[in-house]
């Protein structure tokens, strides 16, 4: 190349390019490849490693021409160069980089130097830590023998070693790095060196005769030489080199000594040795014994130990740097606990050192802010990955408008490691999330960053006090605006400073640069929060040995299949977010039980419990060793373990059962118990996220069932634990779903233990449909002996067992006279003015009153005035003594993980609560006022959100006798005891402060508006905070409060009236009309009302539900105004004329213009009332039917999803019935009024004969298609006969074919034949299909008018040989399928969420109408339900041969029917899992049922 070639290698031309690649790199076969291609220098810049690959070009060449082109296009535009010529090796008078040394005391084989690079200026010590640097260049082989060469190296280097050890310092000499003419200072030049043996032997020879009897403290403390190779300024290898020698004299080496050396000459032939004492002096190394006068050398040698002694005393701190690790680190404390939070923030990691990153895997990461696109691919997060769980996130992930809880949920904060690329991924195809030039990331992403730091230092996601931010740099930080360097400064501004800080740096060049941009940035000194002297081997060894003990196996088995076991990865076990798992060799060969620690580990686990803690598995392992009583084995513990492996085996491949119990009776150790002693039969786990989703645990409980070995025969069944679930059985659907791929016939999957808590235990099991066992706050005799025994067993290994009070309280059999003198012995000399006192005082308050709360422990400290717990010595158990023998502090995984504080049982939280309000003359609402007041509750904070749902839940949640309570409440219970002790006024105070403090919720305002109209008859208040809760969130339930409101107001007006007045009246009709029309908005509402907002819940897992409460609501008022108007004078009551007017106008036959009244003035004000009200009045009867008719769809098609809640449906079932009652009574006519009326009028019109069946019809609720349907039940053969009469009457003589009258006959004739198949007025099974197969052509395929295609497939499903009856009458069954479905859809579809399709038939074995098979005659006693919710109804032989097994086939996850005709027929499974993932195609048989949906199959065979 020659002299006149421009500098950039852009302007070189492809000759350039081919000429570059044949001389310097030696690839003469690349170089013709490229020249081929038209590589010029503009092209060669931009190429890639994967461009070359991809012509051909070997992975070796390819990485070293793009190295070598970006070092060599770096160093060009970093100098001043316009020519150059690759042959000369030196250009004296070029203006060279500056480039850093080699890390110190590193072994780097990649690390490379550049010919006429400057390293920085010799330097004298500094910091001792800080290398100083010495630069040599030895004589070449022409000026001076190999032997003279060696000597000179050999005493410069131990010479230089010495100094610095007396110096204490660190140190590196550097030979083929000097400064002499026509070289600059620090250049570096190299060396040639024919053999690297030859150093390494003189040194090794050398070191003794230099160093004498101090030679082993010399050898610890000078690192053998090290051999760095030199490239030449176009990339390409030269064959020079770079020799270093690093000295480390550390003080457990060195202590306070002095070295002296003996420098070895040689004079005519002989070796001479000189005595020297060598210091580092400024960048030079002096001898000391070189001065020749005494005196002057006496007074340095003194001098010279007293500085010794200071630099030894110096260099022992900073080794002390270690300790500095562990001290930033763990916090001050002994060990890296779990509970510390940690977030990394790193930089690219070389992929040499990620063997060292092992700590990383150690640790509870919460989050990494990764700064490398290239991580997720062979960096930092790919080497984590290989063994833990880590979401790969960005940072807009964190900036939405959700709520901290929510973010933590949808993340899956807390529970896996987010790893946040700050940067994009290189891999991403959407530019979005592709890496930024510096530049553009300030643009694009700082703003994200600043966002994302800002959310995770909220305190209500983590506590300051428990967060620690570890920045690793792998590489210098030289840009003042590098991203990283930026999110440091945005992490500073958020926690307010950098003691949540730690930085570990690469080497001290790296620190130095990043200590120096930040003191730019920040104007702080970084260096006590840096650790940069550690390699990463040791920052990884140094880690791991001060982690908190494993209290887990390192390797966790499941049971398997015959006696075998699968290993549980922690990859695995991280999946299942919300399962804590219990393994086969749950706590043996664990970390703990090797330490000296783990005596004390030991007696605070049984401490913890006895005293009132969470039990735990290891209870039940310590119970187990040698010489320790066995745990205690509850009466109901057999019972419960026969239940839950019966001899019998299985009903279904998922069964439920409940295991009732009262608070703090033992109800949930005892299924752990259980569980424990399963362990090795089932996969065990307990639900430990109580705000998990069914459908996520669903799918972790079948991850759980498959774990380990994806493909075999059968599968270790799951025994799942769970915890006052709400609604279990939809998670019992769930299950099914999501494991169904999974099952074989008859096989058990799934058993969910529900441990429920109930203040009537008894009662709720003889309740429960479900296989269940209960347990009350009573020991038998038996039982109490096993405590007492017990107690003497404690009392050997503890101080004072007598306080573990909740052992103490189940000892002493739940006496309250014992917890009553226990809580007045230790409360007797609080002070409930102090804030001790008060924390005291509203905890009492919350455990009283919500079952399972608590608060923060972080909060509690806060309160009482402890700062900075973490650091300092003070513990709330200290500031809380006595009182908080009382109390536990515990971990929770809600809303993320942290500490909390509770009382230790809920019957003492109670005591304690009545000795406040007793002997201290505290009120309820006294401390629910100080609950509301105290700001610092509700400021942002762990666990806030959780403690103001509990608040929340205590103020407004009623009790409900089917949720297991003692009783029905109109109020909290906190609210109805306030109004007992105190009062109805503070009642009204406590709600108003409530609906201050939570201004944005909407249920406060509802519950003050029904104190309001319930307690105080303050209609103008209730009616002002019903429209207040209805303007923060309008729903069906605040419309109907609105509703309820005006409707009590109505009673109250009707009740305190003495007499029925004109005016009266008006007002009454005013307030109803408000009623109804607030009503009929709930109605409405209720079909689109959405989850309330989490902080409106009192409950914090909802319940799906449909709100029926409008439809009572107006049918309330309508029955109210009916027995009003009864009371209108002129409509007298003993005046049959008069009454049948009343009727006729309600009917909207006569209007009130026809009502004539001369005589009296007062009728005549009545009637003008009337007339303002007509329009109104007249919609009642219409609107009343139409209730009456959306209540037997709601309650005939459909059925709830939960026991529960049909126990709830219940009530509205009796009260709509007896509006019923009151509504016949109103408008049809008695048996006897109608035989009189018939004897008086022998001869009634048609048209009355008809209306005269309707009545009847109506009265017997048999006049609709689902009052039809509910006659399958309630009806016997003679009354069916007769209602098939009356149909078939009105069907015969209406002049007006109505759609529903045929379709009501047709459906009336099908009950008859399964009530009384042999009546003789049934009608044959053609001429029903002829008379449907009219009505279908008439109303066609896009109707509501679901009840018919219902008729469609009941009668016109294909015959069992798979063949239409005829293909004119039946071919469109597959289309009135569809309709059915989408018919249903638009009209029921909004109430899904909360029930289900209810199968009135099934498809039987006969022809004609006797294959159409009622639900009631495959029920069987005594317990029909429980036959059909395991699936054991279709093993009946006597049911197997009364249906018909239908054939059909899955395809692409749906089941199809195919009959002849190509037709094929859509049919839904029973569970929405019931096909086998995967779409593929099977065959498939099942039992057909119809649902006004469509058919339904309940598969048996896949």
């Amino acid at each position: 190349m020659t002299s006149d070639t421009t500098q950039l290698i852009e302007d070189w031309t492809k000759e350039h390019v081919k000429e570059w690649l044949t001389s310097s790199l030696k690839l003469p076969e690349v170089a013709t490849k490229l020249y081929e291609q038209d590589v010029s220098g503009a092209s060669l810049v931009c190429i890639e490693k994967q461009d070359l690959t991809d012509l051909g070009v070997k992975f070796g060449p390819a990485i070293q021409i793009t190295k070598n082109v970006e070092t060599l296009r770096n160093y060009l535009e970093s100098t001043s160069i316009l020519s150059f010529d690759h042959s000369r090796e030196t250009a004296p008078n070029l203006e060279n980089r500056i480039c850093p040394p080699r890390p110190f005391d590193k072994n780097d084989l990649s690390f490379t130097y550049i010919q006429n690079d400057t390293l920085p200026p010799e330097s004298g010590p500094s910091n001792l830590i800080d290398p100083v640097h010495e630069y040599k260049l030895l004589p070449s082989t022409e000026e001076a023998s190999e032997i003279d060469i060696l000597e000179k190296f050999s005493n410069e280097v131990f010479r230089f070693s010495a100094a610095c050890m007396n110096s204490r310092t660190n140190g590196t000499i550097h030979f083929g790095v000097t400064g002499g003419p026509g070289h600059m200072h620090g250049q570096v030049i190299g060396q040639n060196l024919p053999s690297f043996n030859m150093y390494t032997d003189k040194f090794d020879l050398r070191l003794k005769e230099h160093f004498g009897e101090e030679t082993y403290i010399a050898r610890a403390c000078i690192r053998p030489p090290k051999f760095f190779h030199v490239q030449r300024l176009d990339g390409a290898t030269s064959d020079k080199w770079v020799i270093e020698v690093d000295v480390v004299p550390s003080y457990s080496q060195t202590q306070e000594k002095l070295f002296f050396t003996s420098i070895i000459s040689e004079q005519n032939g002989e070796e001479y040795k000189t005595e020297c004492l060598f210091i580092r002096q400024g960048p030079k190394s002096i001898n000391i014994l070189a001065d020749n006068n005494p005196r002057s050398l006496q007074e340095k040698m003194r001098g010279l130990t007293e500085e010794v002694k200071y630099w030894s005393s110096a260099r022992k701190s900073k080794e002390e740097s270690k300790g500095q690790l562990k001290q930033l680190i763990t916090h001050g404390r002994d060990t890296l606990e779990n509970s510390l939070q940690v977030i990394i923030v790193t930089n690219k990691c070389h992929p040499s050192q990620l063997e060292h990153l092992g700590f990383l895997k150690e640790m509870k990461l919460f989050a990494v802010l990764e700064f490398d696109p290239e991580s997720d691919r062979n960096g930092t997060c790919s080497f984590y990955r290989t063994d833990r769980i880590a979401n790969l996130h960005y940072p807009r992930m964190y900036n939405t408008n959700d709520s901290a809880s929510t973010v933590i949920g949808k993340l899956n904060l807390f529970k896996q490691t987010s790893w946040v690329f700050c940067n994009g991924r290189a891999n991403e195809v959407s530019e979005a999330d592709r890496p930024f030039t510096t530049s553009e990331w300030l643009k694009k992403r700082a703003g994200e960053i600043s966002d994302m730091v800002s959310f995770l230092c909220n305190p209500d996601v983590l506590s300051k006090d428990r967060l620690l931010v570890v920045f690793m740099l792998h590489s210098g930080v030289t840009d003042i605006s590098s991203p990283i360097l930026e999110s440091f400064c945005a992490i500073y501004r958020t926690l307010e400073g950098e003691d949540n800080m730690l930085c570990i740096c690469k080497d001290s060049n790296v620190f130095s640069q990043w200590r120096d941009m930040i003191n730019t940035r920040c104007k702080v000194d970084i260096t006590s929060k840096c650790i940069y002297e550690l390699s990463l081997n040791e920052i990884d060894c140094t880690i791991r040995k001060i982690k908190e003990p494993q209290t887990r196996s390192s390797r966790r088995y499941l049971p398997s299949s015959g006696s075998s076991s699968v290993l549980l990865t922690q990859k695995d076990e991280e999946l299942m977010t919300v399962l804590d798992i219990l393994s086969e060799n749950e706590c043996e060969n664990t970390e703990i039980e090797t330490k000296d620690t783990f005596e004390e580990f030991k007696t605070n686990t049984e401490e913890d419990f006895y005293r009132g803690g969470q039990v735990t598995w290891w209870n039940f392992y310590l119970s187990e060793r040698p010489g320790c009583l066995p745990f205690i084995k509850r009466d109901k513990y057999e019972d419960l373990h026969n239940l839950i492996t019966p001899t019998e085996g299985y009903t279904s491949p998922c069964i439920i059962i409940n295991l009732f119990h009262h608070p703090g009776c033992g109800g949930t150790t005892l299924a752990m118990h259980v569980l424990w002693n399963l362990r090795c039969k089932f996969r065990c786990a307990v639900l430990k996220n109580t705000l998990a989703q069914n459908s996520e645990i669903a799918v972790q409980v079948t991850h759980l069932l498959t774990c380990g070995k994806e493909k075999q025969l059968s599968y270790t069944p799951v025994l799942l634990l769970v915890d006052n679930w709400e609604d279990v059985e939809d998670l019992q659907r769930c299950i099914l779903s999501a494991a169904n791929e999974k099952k074989k016939p008859e096989t058990l999957m799934v058993i969910i233990l529900n441990c429920e808590r109930s203040q009537i235990p008894a009662e709720s099991s003889r309740n429960s449909r479900l296989d269940n066992v209960f347990m009350i706050n009573k020991l038998s005799t038996k039982e109490q002996s096993f405590f007492e025994v017990k107690l003497k067993e404690l009392k050997g290994h503890h101080e004072k067992p007598e306080t573990f009070y909740a052992f103490m309280i189940m000892t002493n059999n739940f006496s309250e006279k014992y917890i009553k003198n226990l809580v007045s012995n230790t409360l007797k000399d609080l002070d409930t003015s102090r804030k001790e006192g008060q924390l005291f005082s509203l905890l009492a308050l919350l455990n009283t009153y919500v079952n399972g709360s608590y608060m923060a422990l972080s909060l509690c400290e806060e309160y009482v005035g402890i700062r900075n717990a973490l650091w300092g010595k003070e513990t709330l158990e200290d500031k809380m003594n006595p009182y908080s023998t009382l109390l536990i502090r515990f971990n929770t995984e809600e809303y993320g993980t942290y500490q909390a504080v509770r009382f230790l049982h809920q019957m003492i939280a109670s005591n304690c609560l009545k000795v406040l309000t007793g002997e201290h003359k505290l009120q309820l609402g006294e401390i629910t006022t100080n609950l509301l007041h105290c700001d610092l509750l509700y400021k942002s904070g762990m666990g806030k959100d959780i403690l103001v749902q509990n608040i929340q839940s205590m103020l407004i949640t009623r009790q409900r006798k089917e949720l297991g309570h003692d009783k029905d409440t109109l109020f909290s219970p906190l609210i109805e005891d306030i109004q007992t002790d105190e009062g109805i006024s503070q009642i009204k105070e406590v709600l108003v402060r409530a609906t201050k403090r939570f201004d944005k919720n909407a249920t406060l305002p509802q519950a003050l508006a029904r104190h309001f109209y319930l307690k105080e008859k303050d209609y103008i208040s209730a009616l002002q905070w019903a429209k207040d809760a209805q303007q923060k969130m309008y729903n069906s339930y605040n419309a109907d409060t609105l509703g309820q409101v005006y409707k009590s107001h109505l009673k109250y007006e009707i009740e305190h009236a003495e007499e029925l007045t004109p005016e009266g009246l008006d007002k009454c009709l005013k307030l109803a009309f408000q009623a109804t029309k607030a009503f009929r908005d709930s109605q409405e509402l209720a079909k689109k009302d959405e989850p309330m907002d989490s902080l409106d819940l009192p409950n914090r897992k909802r319940q799906r539900t449909y709100n029926t409460s409008g439809y009572v609501g107006e049918m309330d008022v309508s029955i109210i105004l009916f027995d009003i108007i009864k009371d209108i004078p002129f409509f007298n009551k003993s005046d049959a004329l008069q009454r049948d007017k009343m009727l006729q106008f309600l009917k909207n036959h006569l209007p009130v213009s026809d009502f004539h009244e001369t005589t009296n003035s007062t009728n005549d004000q009545f009637i003008a009332v009337l007339a303002d009200h007509e329009k109104f009045l007249v919609s009642l009867k219409p609107r009343l039917k139409e209730m009456f008719s959306f209540f037997e769809n709601y309650f005939t098609y459909l059925k709830p999803r939960s026991i529960e809640k049909e126990t709830a449906e219940d009530r509205n079932k009796r009260k709509v019935s007896e509006h019923f009652k009151k509504y016949i009574h109103i408008f049809c006519s008695s048996g006897e009024e109608r035989a009189s009326e018939r004897a008086s009028k022998p001869k009634l019109s048609l048209r009355q004969e008809i209306e005269e069946q309707r009545n009847y019809l109506e009265q017997k609720r048999a006049d609709s298609f689902a009052g039809l349907l509910q006659c399958l039940n309630e009806k016997n053969g003679f009354q069916i006969e007769l209602i098939v009469k009356k149909w078939q009457f009105i069907v015969q003589n209406s002049t007006r074919k109505l759609m529903a009258d045929r379709i009501n006959f047709i459906l009336a004739n099908i009950v008859l034949q399964c009530i009384k198949p042999s009546s003789t007025l049934l009608k044959r099974y053609e001429e029903l299909v002829s008379l449907l197969n009219e009505a279908l052509q008439e109303e066609g395929t896009h109707s509501n008018c679901t009840e018919l295609y219902y008729l469609s497939m009941l009668l016109m499903w294909p015959r069992k040989d798979n063949l239409l009856e005829s293909t004119t009458t039946f071919k469109n069954i597959g289309t009135y399928v569809t309709s059915s479905k989408k018919s249903f859809h638009r009209r029921f579809s909004h109430m899904f969420p909360a029930k289900s399709c209810i199968a009135h038939f099934y498809l039987g074995n006969s022809r004609g109408l006797r294959r159409i098979i009622h639900k009631g005659k495959l029920d069987q006693p005594p317990n029909p339900h429980q036959l059909w919710q395991s699936g054991a109804i279709w093993r009946d032989p006597e049911i197997q041969n009364l249906l018909l097994r239908v054939k059909g086939k899955t395809e692409n996850g749906d089941i199809y029917v195919y009959y002849g005709g190509n037709l094929k027929i859509s049919v839904r499974p029973v569970y929405l899992g019931g096909v086998r993932s995967g779409c593929s195609t099977e065959e498939v048989s099942f039992y057909l049922g119809f649902t006004m949906e469509g058919p339904v199959a309940s598969i048996e065979v896949i």
